[in-house]
């Protein structure tokens, strides 16, 4: 529910039919509905749910309708029917943006995303160039750095513990450890270690925005310079790690509107 200072927002649930299997989509509709809806593009290991109260405040705080959709294995849509391809930030892009935007009716868009899902929101917005208004990018990777490989590291470390993949199955259930495995073996694979945005990023044309936290566990500096530059505002959070929409969401709302109004 809105807070008193917050504008009425519409849930809406949502069922995206794909050539792979159904997509899991909600969407947040404020009353004043005036501009592009913004797309949310979920981290690696994310979903709808793991936004939490984000979607709706950035529904409220923007006066544009958010939507935020489960990738094929994720969260609530349908299990992946094979294991994740080495050029899945591209390929997500392709198969997924055309059917949720025929499907809620969208035309005009803004792609935002958090980590990998930053990636996801360059490709599309290197994709339909015509149709993406803006790109904004949260704790996003432009290339594997080596921060990144041992942060994952890490993690795969903790994962051993089974209560740790017991708390991911509480938002992905029986595909918990498909999530886990498509996150760690895809970037930890000697076949991902050349990947990079360049390619994408050298075919946005619209403005960007990309936000980013100054202790990010998960990326330097280097990747919001090179997601920005000569293309928009790079933004380096204070005292930020890798969820900044969750560790500073008032900061994030606030540059975010910032950002989009100025437009």
């Amino acid at each position: 529910m809105p807070t008193p200072n917050e504008a009425p927002v519409t849930e809406t649930e949502w069922s995206i039919r794909t050539a792979k299997g159904t997509l899991y989509a909600k969407s947040w509709v404020p009353e004043a509905d005036l501009a592009a809806p913004i797309i949310l593009f979920h981290d690696s290991l994310g979903s709808v749910d793991l936004w939490r109260g984000f979607p709706q405040r950035l529904a409220s705080e923007t006066n544009r309708r958010v939507i935020a959709y489960d990738r094929l294995g994720f969260g609530r849509s349908d299990a992946h029917p094979e294991q994740l391809a080495l050029n899945f930030v591209a390929t997500e892009a392709r198969d997924s943006i055309p059917p949720l935007c025929e499907q809620l009716g969208v035309t005009e868009f803004v792609a935002c995303g958090h980590s990998v899902g930053g990636g996801m929101a360059v490709e599309t917005a290197a994709h339909f160039p015509e149709r993406c208004r803006a790109l904004i990018t949260i704790a996003a990777q432009a290339f594997v750095e080596e921060r990144t490989l041992a942060g994952i590291r890490d993690a795969k470390r903790d994962f051993q513990d089974p209560a740790n993949v017991a708390r991911l199955a509480r938002y992905h259930g029986e595909k918990a450890r498909w999530v886990l495995d498509a996150w760690t073996e895809t970037w930890l694979s000697p076949g991902f270690a050349d990947w990079t945005l360049d390619r994408a990023l050298a075919m946005v044309r619209c403005p960007v925005l990309s936000l980013h936290g100054d202790r990010d566990e998960y990326g330097s500096s280097a990747h919001p310079e090179r997601i920005a530059a000569g293309r928009g505002i790079a933004r380096l959070l204070p005292d930020t790690g890798h969820v900044p929409h969750r560790e500073q969401e008032a900061l994030v709302l606030d540059a975010i509107r910032s950002f989009l109004d100025g437009l």
